[in-house]
């Protein structure tokens, strides 16, 4: 597993570090883990498609029929 070394932290930064890690039970280290966990791997994610749906209702929707061609498609000929 990676192993990632911050230099130059604040000593007030790492002492805040460690009261969150104790008020959330977990060590130092756990929860730093967590805080990049969440900060670059959100517990729910939006499907693009989802996102799209829901701009389009935002903005009135569009009344747009799509009939699939259903004529046989011919074999490329490479002669």
């Amino acid at each position: 597993m990676p192993a990632v070394t911050i230099r130059n932290l604040p000593a007030e930064t790492h002492r805040a570090l460690k009261q969150r890690a104790a008020a959330h039970g977990r060590s130092t280290e756990a929860e730093i883990r967590a805080i990049l966990e969440a900060a670059v791997r959100p517990q729910e994610r939006l499907a693009i498609g989802t996102a799209l749906a829901a701009f389009g209702a935002e903005m009135g929707g569009l009344d747009l029929v799509v009939e699939r061609d259903h004529t046989p498609v011919e074999p490329a000929d490479f002669e």
